[in-house]
């Protein structure tokens, strides 16, 4: 008996809410040949490069796009042992991975949205289209603690600031079990998810969640790091960015005319949230260069990364406050 548009999948959870995809394939339009798992991954990877796809929402090429897609739809890991990929697929989990891998070609949305999941830090996240799609390069400093930036043994509270999903937050809590976390960000939706994802990694004991416009809602409260991924696109590389993007938050994206109206005011108003030995971690990403020409007495330090990624920089708290003036008085031309 041939499957119809009632079959479905469970790819994600926000805030207790089950979110289901149903398929827009028949048995009848299945691909000729295509049993094992192997199968279906070579056969989206060849799929997505035929259809000029964008990567770079979580992976870089058609096959781990694929790998990702074809192993979220049978609800398996990607770290399953590459054994497992002889495997047979049922007829049902047929339907499910080849209506994935359509919906990937046609919409051009990014995989991580169908699926409902991300990884950041070797962690995994629930994400919808509230958020970001989690791929920022801070994972690493993350990972090492915060290290050699900071004395990893005398952090005691971190916040994350325009958390989106939360991943960057949570992960801190998870790699640093004796640390307390704050999550802020200004959309009530991505609120929610991140409520969502604090359950998902038992951190709510000391993890704290605020609906707020940067440092509005968190009075006079002090952190030895605080980290943010802000919006930072500029209008004009919002337009031209790939199709992939603009299926992602324009919130959570764009940062003004040059990009930097959210990191300016991050900078004016950080100093005063820090202890005397913290620090301040921002991703900018591409608008690095318009933020040295705007700033450039500021002594930015920018953080280079193993695997890849550029465009953050980080800034002492004494550092913050000997350019203060230079700071704000950028702020109020905004």
């Amino acid at each position: 008996m041939g499957l119809n548009k009632a079959a479905a999948v469970v790819v994600s959870c926000s805030a207790g809410a089950t979110q289901r995809v149903h398929s827009h394939y028949t048995m009848a339009e299945q691909p000729d040949g295509l049993i094992t798992i192997q199968d279906f991954v070579r056969w989206g990877a060849s799929r997505f490069n035929a259809a000029g796809l964008y990567f770079g929402h979580g992976t870089d090429n058609a096959i781990d796009e694929a790998v990702h897609l074809v192993l979220a739809a049978i609800d398996l890991a990607p770290t399953l042992p590459a054994s497992f990929r002889d495997c047979r697929l049922t007829p049902v989990e047929r339907v499910l991975v080849s209506d994935l891998i359509e919906r990937r070609v046609v919409e051009r949305v990014p995989a991580a949205y169908l699926t409902g999941r991300a990884w950041f830090a070797g962690l995994e996240f629930s994400v919808n289209r509230e958020v970001l799609v989690p791929r920022s390069p801070i994972a690493e400093l993350v990972e090492a603690g915060f290290e050699p930036w900071v004395d990893g043994e005398m952090v005691t509270r971190v916040l994350d600031l325009c958390c989106g999903s939360g991943c960057i937050g949570i992960a801190a809590a998870v790699y640093l079990p004796d640390v307390d976390v704050d999550l802020c960000d200004i959309s009530p939706g991505a609120i929610e998810l991140t409520k969502c994802n604090v359950e998902r990694h038992r951190v709510g004991d000391r993890v704290r969640i605020f609906e707020s416009d940067l440092f509005n809602a968190l009075g006079e409260e002090r952190y030895d790091v605080i980290v943010s991924n802000p919006p930072y696109i500029s209008r004009a590389e919002l337009e031209s960015l790939p199709r992939e993007y603009h299926n992602e938050p324009r919130l959570g994206l764009l940062g003004g005319e040059d990009g930097l109206d959210v990191v300016v005011r991050i900078l004016a108003e950080a100093a005063s949230f820090l202890t005397e030995e913290g620090i301040l971690i921002v991703e900018v990403g591409s608008a690095a260069p318009e933020l040295e020409r705007r700033l450039p007495g500021v002594p930015f330090t920018w953080v280079e990364f193993e695997r890849g990624g550029e465009g953050v920089f980080l800034l002492t708290r004494e550092q913050l406050e000997r350019h203060q003036l230079e700071l704000l008085d950028e702020a109020t031309k905004r």
